[in-house]
């Protein structure tokens, strides 16, 4: 009995319990709110794409900021399978796909990314997907961002880490890093945030 609820519990803990509490289906919902509070980085009848949202925890959420006068759109390679509001629309594909599936080059207001690697146990290596991933998340936001949009970008603290804020300070006008107290304490992941991103020419 005691090895079962062991088992049960390893990744169970008061933001776990509290996201079962008000019907998110993930604890990381409260990373996003805790870098929505400090940043203020979603505003009503914003639009919204979120990269690697499932199970959908960061759509919920972002669909509460925009309204329904907003709208909110996400891309993950795993099916989301909660219902969600009228104004979410939920692509199953890679995000390098991504061009093919979202209409007449829409822009957005906002984009984000949660994304992370299945992790190896290798750090290095852990580091070095997470940032092919943040690259490409980046590469998204580029072409996809409203001038002014922000950005929001998970990434593991690593060898690349630098490298990659560098690249994104050139399309913002600010950019900091911040870590929710909502991670696990155990985890290397990082939050970059883009505010006020740059046309081309600005």
């Amino acid at each position: 009995m005691k090895k079962s609820e062991s088992k049960n519990n390893k990744w169970e803990d008061h933001y776990a319990r509290r996201a079962k509490k008000d019907k998110y289906p993930a604890r990381s919902v409260y990373k996003l709110k805790e870098i929505q509070k400090k940043f203020s980085i979603i505003k009503k009848n914003n639009s919204v794409l979120d990269l690697g949202c499932a199970p959908g925890s960061w759509l919920i959420y972002a669909a509460e900021l925009t309204g329904r006068t907003g709208s909110v759109e996400g891309i993950d390679l795993k099916p989301v399978r909660i219902n969600l509001p009228v104004h979410v629309t939920v692509y199953t594909a890679d995000i390098l796909s991504q061009n093919n599936l979202l209409k007449e080059k829409k822009k957005f207001n906002v984009v984000l990314s949660d994304m992370a690697p299945s992790t190896t146990g290798n750090k290095h290596l852990d580091s070095a997907r997470s940032f092919n991933l943040g690259m490409a998340a980046l590469d998204c936001a580029q072409k996809r961002l409203k001038p002014g949009g922000n950005f929001v970008c998970k990434i593991f603290q690593g060898e690349d880490f630098k490298c990659f804020s560098d690249l994104l300070k050139k399309s913002f006008t600010k950019m900091k890093i911040f870590k929710p107290q909502s991670c696990r304490k155990a985890s290397r992941e990082i939050y970059i945030i883009g505010l006020d991103f740059l046309t081309k020419g600005d």
